[in-house]
């Protein structure tokens, strides 16, 4: 500050909420004039104003209320929360829907998305906040079709079946042929992710994987058959971004507060 500037010209130089704080605590421009005019004035008016010559920093999306360290973690985690429950209930949807679960979690993806706008768009902000719902996308479209592979493979139990008389059905103009067969225990069950021509099979003896609880469709062949061992590494590499990039954005948002000067004061007291 410049020792011959008087205190209006100080006082005017302040941010609009600095003088409306200075002016709520008893501290306005007659006051410090006052203050000014008695031995040593000035140096007391600008080590009064110094704290209130900070410019306030507009308001981010995601930023929170109280301490600067927790400012930007809150929505960080609320939008991890949204993922993970949006998974969960779209792997839990595959024991009754199947593959169509996958409409379960662009539902919770609507809630995601929200989540995802509440957080803070910078200092990489922006970037990691798509990047999480890029890898919630992924690990929801490959829970969806991956699952029941998944848990064949570790839960499900060879046994012979027998094949019987296919089902027949017009999807978008196509006749499709679905396979099914007769388990051990007298039940008939559609093959999981099967689409041939079993008609002259029937009758036949083959072996097929069993989900022993029953919640998912058999697989006609053995164990070593079953596929998604590529969606299985393409979902926890989805999984591991959908941790790690959150984690990430609430380290760079401290960092960024840590580096700020003055603790990003706004009217004197830090957000």
């Amino acid at each position: 500050m410049n020792e011959e500037e008087s205190v209006d010209d100080l006082f005017a130089r302040l941010p609009e909420d600095g003088r409306r704080t200075l002016e709520q605590i008893g501290m306005g421009l007659p006051e410090l004039r006052r203050m000014a005019a008695g031995d040593g004035g000035m140096p007391k008016v600008r080590a009064v104003l110094s704290e209130f010559t900070s410019a306030s920093r507009p308001r981010r999306p995601g930023d929170d209320e109280g301490p600067a360290q927790r400012t930007a973690v809150r929505p960080w985690v609320v939008l991890f929360l949204s993922a993970l429950a949006g998974v969960v209930l779209t792997e839990a949807s595959t024991l009754v829907l199947g593959e169509t679960a996958l409409l379960v979690g662009v539902v919770c993806g609507l809630g995601v998305l929200f989540a995802a706008l509440r957080t803070r768009a910078s200092r990489g902000g922006l970037v990691l906040r798509w990047i999480t719902v890029a890898a919630y996308a992924v690990l929801v479209a490959a829970g969806s079709f991956g699952t029941q592979q998944w848990y064949l493979r570790l839960r499900g139990a060879e046994q012979p079946v027998t094949i019987v008389r296919p089902l027949h059905q017009w999807t978008h103009g196509t006749r499709e042929t679905y396979c099914r067969v007769r388990l051990q225990d007298g039940s008939v069950r559609q093959v999981l992710g099967n689409r041939e021509n079993c008609a002259d099979r029937a009758g036949l003896r083959d072996i097929a994987v069993v989900d022993p609880a029953g919640h998912y469709r058999p697989f006609l062949g053995t164990r070593s058959e079953i596929g998604g061992t590529a969606g299985a590494v393409v979902a926890l590499g989805a999984a591991a971004v959908l941790i790690l990039a959150p984690a990430c954005a609430v380290v760079l948002g401290r960092a960024q507060r840590s580096g700020e000067p003055g603790g990003e004061r706004t009217g004197g007291r830090t957000e």
